[in-house]
C-alpha cells in the first residue's frame, strides 16, 4: 500500500463498479479509509441491490485497508447525506469526495419521456449536489477538503443522451460554482471527464481512438484529492484522462463581440452578426455521419 492520502477520508458514489470501484481500491491503497457508495443498479437504473457495494469492501479490507459500505441513492438528498455522515460518524472527519454514480437512459430528443429524462439528471446531476451540499458544510468548518464530479466529453452534446448531457454540463458548472464559493475555506474542486472502458462506454458506436482503463481515471483522483494537488490550489478544472493522455478543458469565455452604434435591431444583427461576430464551429457535428453508420450497424467497437 501507498501513502498518498494517509490519514485521509474518502467517500466514493457509483464504487460498486467501473471507475468507481477502481477509485475505491485505489485511494484505500494510497491509504485512505473509504466509505464505498453504490445503489447498486443497473446501467439504466433498475434492481437496486446493497450487494455491490459491499463486495467492493471486502476486496479493500482483504487487501488491509478499511471500508464502509452505504448502498443509499445519492439522487435523494437523504441518501447524500448519508454518505457524508457515515464518513464522518465513523473515521471522524470528510477530506474528499469523488462522485461517480451515473445512469443511462438513451433516446432521441423528440421521442424522450419524462421517466427517461428526470432519474438520468437525478442520478448525475442531482447526485453529484447531494453530496457536494452535505460534504461542503463539513469541509467549511474544517476549512479543508476536496469535491470532484464525474462529467463527460458529451458535454458538448449528443445526439441520443440529451438527458445524459444536460446532466454532464450542468456538473461542469456546479463543480465551477463550488470552486468559487469554497476558495476561501480552502476546499477544491474540480470535474473529471474519463474517456475509460466501462459498461457505458461499451454501448458508443464509434471506436474511441484514445481510450483507457478505469484504473488511469484513479489515478488521477487520488491525484487530485492529494496534499500535492491541494498545495497547487488546483480548482475549478475540468481534466479528461484517455488512456496515456491528460488534457484540461479550456474555461468558458467570450470568443468574439461586435457593438452596435445605437440600438440592435433584426436587421443590424442579420447584416452584422454573420461577418463579424460568426460562430463557432461545433466538432461533434463532423462526426456525426460516421457515428450515425456505426450505430445503424449496431457496432460496440469499446466493449471489453
Amino acid at each position: 500500500m501507498g501513502n498518498f492520502l494517509a490519514g485521509r477520508v474518502v467517500a466514493v458514489t457509483g464504487a460498486g463498479r467501473g471507475i468507481g470501484r477502481a477509485v475505491a481500491l485505489a485511494a484505500a491503497a494510497e491509504g485512505a479509509k473509504v466509505v464505498v457508495n453504490d445503489y447498486g443498479v443497473a446501467v439504466d437504473g433498475a434492481s437496486p441491490t446493497s450487494e455491490v457495494a459491499e463486495a467492493v469492501v471486502k476486496e479493500i479490507e482483504a487487501a488491509g485497508g478499511r471500508a464502509v459500505a452505504v448502498a443509499d441513492d445519492v439522487s435523494t438528498m437523504a441518501g447524500g447525506r448519508r454518505v457524508v455522515e457515515t464518513a464522518v460518524e465513523t473515521y471522524g472527519r470528510i477530506d474528499g469526495v469523488v462522485c461517480v454514480a451515473g445512469i443511462l437512459r438513451e433516446r432521441m430528443l423528440f421521442n424522450m419521456t419524462e421517466e427517461e429524462w428526470d432519474p438520468v439528471v437525478a442520478t448525475h446531476l442531482k447526485g453529484t449536489f447531494t453530496v457536494f451540499r452535505a460534504a461542503s458544510a463539513v469541509m467549511r468548518e474544517q476549512r479543508s477538503g476536496t469535491l470532484i464530479g464525474f462529467t463527460s466529453g458529451n458535454h458538448q452534446g449528443s445526439v441520443s443522451q440529451p438527458n445524459y448531457s444536460a446532466a454532464k454540463g450542468g456538473i461542469i458548472s456546479l463543480v465551477r460554482s463550488a470552486a468559487l464559493g469554497l476558495h476561501k475555506y480552502g476546499v477544491t474542486a474540480n470535474a473529471v471527464a474519463p474517456v475509460a472502458r466501462t459498461r457505458m462506454s461499451a454501448g458508443v458506436p464509434m471506436a474511441l481512438a484514445e481510450i483507457g482503463e478505469p484504473e488511469d481515471v484513479a489515478a488521477l483522483v487520488v491525484y487530485l484529492l492529494s496534499d500535492r494537488a491541494a498545495g497547487q490550489d488546483i480548482t475549478g478544472q475540468v481534466y479528461t484522462v484517455a488512456g496515456p493522455k491528460i488534457a484540461v478543458w479550456a474555461q468558458p469565455r467570450e470568443l468574439r463581440s461586435a457593438y452596435a452604434e445605437g440600438s440592435w435591431t433584426p436587421e443590424r444583427i442579420a447584416e452584422f452578426l454573420p461577418g463579424s461576430v460568426g460562430v463557432d464551429p461545433m466538432p461533434m457535428l463532423s462526426r456525426l455521419a460516421a457515428m450515425e453508420a456505426a450505430a445503424r450497424d449496431g457496432a460496440r467497437p469499446n466493449a471489453r
